[in-house]
């Protein structure tokens, strides 16, 4: 299993980050600017974002400052909690891994301890190696994501940080898009 990440093997999953549930969500401005700064590396590194929706009649569309951010987005709405058991997720998953090998999924989103977590888990289950992004992941208390993180950790996937990702998938600093990425790291 690789545990570097590398941009032409990774997929950005952003989870749930919507308007109704955005405003309950302890420390949310912190992950919304954390999604949106992935969402915009992922676009310079050429990295697929998928976005899903739970229930969106009842929790909203997706926050537009994470829409905006993102380079040709997918968004699917699911039902489930873990998006791994929504069919038209894992068909997009499953054709990137297979036409591109794309089997590294970084996760960032809401609820860390429920949507997050089921999805994280059920994606390692299906082979996939799953990076959750620490900064980019809460809950409406503070205390569940923090045991959400732990749990995950002990179950293998692992924990990293927006900059974390972000400078793995550069790899270099020759890289073409090195000085866009350190440039977005500084206005953070």
């Amino acid at each position: 299993m690789a545990l570097t990440l590398a941009a032409g093997r990774s997929h950005l999953l952003v989870i749930d980050v919507q308007d109704r549930l955005a405003p309950v969500v302890d420390g949310v401005d912190g992950v919304v600017a954390t999604v949106r700064f992935l969402a915009e590396v992922a676009g310079l590194c050429a990295v697929p974002t998928l976005i899903t929706e739970q229930y969106p009649k009842g929790l909203g569309h997706t926050v537009s400052d994470v829409l905006s951010s993102s380079a040709k987005p997918q968004v699917v709405e699911k039902t489930a909690f873990s998006a791994a058991r929504e069919s038209k997720v894992m068909i997009r998953l499953r054709k990137k891994r297979d036409e591109q090998r794309r089997d590294q999924i970084v996760i960032t989103g809401m609820e860390a301890h429920i949507c997050v977590l089921q999805t994280a888990l059920e994606l390692q289950e299906q082979g996939y190696t799953v990076f959750v992004v620490a900064d980019g992941v809460s809950s409406r208390h503070i205390g569940s994501r923090d045991i959400a993180l732990s749990r995950l950790a002990h179950a293998g996937v692992t924990p990293v940080t927006s900059e974390m990702v972000a400078f793995e998938w550069v790899g270099d600093a020759k890289a073409k898009m090195f000085k866009q990425v350190s440039s977005l790291v500084r206005h953070r």
